[in-house]
């Protein structure tokens, strides 16, 4: 952010009295976070439980633009009976209200331009949609692109790259279209919304979550601007090359059709493992991958 005393944060409130998502900004005075300002807010429905709603979504970034990008889920609509647009639901009974999208705005909160999707707030503030559940979403430096990770329900999940307007797909489909129908009733905003297939796919779900590029040298050259993907659910780190515009990942022997279709087939695109569930990569201030894990930050160095 252009002011370094200013920090992003969203706020869940989870439970019976269950208000929804927030962002907010606040000023970083000292080493408290104080005057909050409210940037954008998701109703969403009170369940019967004390469990609360799922499919949060959660990544916050400055882009290269110096607006707010942040993703949200789908805060599992249908199960509560909201079918969203943003959701693929042509028929369904609810306009786009910010869930399962990844939205801009300026770093006061407002739309930024004109609306790439439409003009109508909140469907203004929508950069890419169709989106479930997303943990992980970083520009690349290189070419200013967006990449994302999503969770699929117990399949399928996906490495995107998300372009203005991505459709994602969700929540109809998931992993490669392999049925034309659903494929053919995918909302796409009057033409101003685009699916693209995923750009890898774990057809057995291991919950990524962070997506790093890796803008530093501390690993060799090989290492240099490439992705790195965590995974939660056995505490992988996967390591992805990219093709020479960089718009495509250069995958390995049977990864070559963009599917995992089994465990094995992912040992050489592992590059590290046995963290537990990771929930951050991040790049630090001296050129290491930084690790959040089950509450605890570790660094990855090489041997030498």
């Amino acid at each position: 952010m252009h002011n370094k005393t200013e920090a992003l944060t969203v706020n869940r409130t989870l439970g019976y009295n269950q208000e929804g998502d927030r962002l907010y900004r606040y000023k970083l005075v000292g080493n408290k976070l104080v005057e909050p300002k409210l940037l954008f807010e998701i109703k969403a429905p009170r369940p019967s439980n004390n469990l609360g709603v799922q499919h949060h979504g959660g990544e916050v970034l400055i882009g290269p633009d110096s607006a707010v990008y942040f993703g949200t889920g789908d805060l599992e609509g249908e199960g509560y009976g909201v079918k969203t647009k943003a959701q693929n639901y042509k028929d369904g009974n609810d306009e786009p209200d910010g869930r399962a999208g990844i939205l801009r705005v300026t770093q006061d909160g407002k739309p930024v331009g004109k609306g790439i999707l439409g003009n109508t707030y909140p469907l203004n503030l929508y950069y890419a949609y169709g989106i479930r559940n997303s943990f992980g979403m970083d520009f690349d430096a290189v070419t200013g692109n967006m990449w994302v990770t999503e969770n699929g329900p117990n399949y399928g999940d996906e490495i995107n790259l998300a372009e203005p307007g991505f459709n994602s797909g969700a929540d109809i489909l998931f992993g490669m279209s392999t049925d034309y129908n659903k494929l053919q009733n995918l909302v796409n905003f009057e033409g101003k919304g685009k699916y693209s297939e995923p750009e890898f796919v774990w057809k057995h779900t291991v919950g990524p979550t962070a997506l790093k590029f890796f803008n530093s040298d501390k690993f060799g050259k090989e290492y240099e601007n490439d992705i790195f993907v965590a995974g939660f659910n056995k505490g992988d780190i996967y390591h992805f090359d990219l093709n020479e515009n960089r718009t495509e990942l250069i995958l390995p022997g049977p990864l070559k059709d963009k599917v995992a279709d089994k465990p094995s087939e992912l040992k050489d695109i592992i590059f590290a493992k046995g963290f537990g569930g990771i929930t951050d990569l991040e790049v630090g201030p001296d050129g290491y991958l930084y690790v959040l894990s089950s509450g605890k930050i570790f660094r990855i160095i090489p041997k030498n």
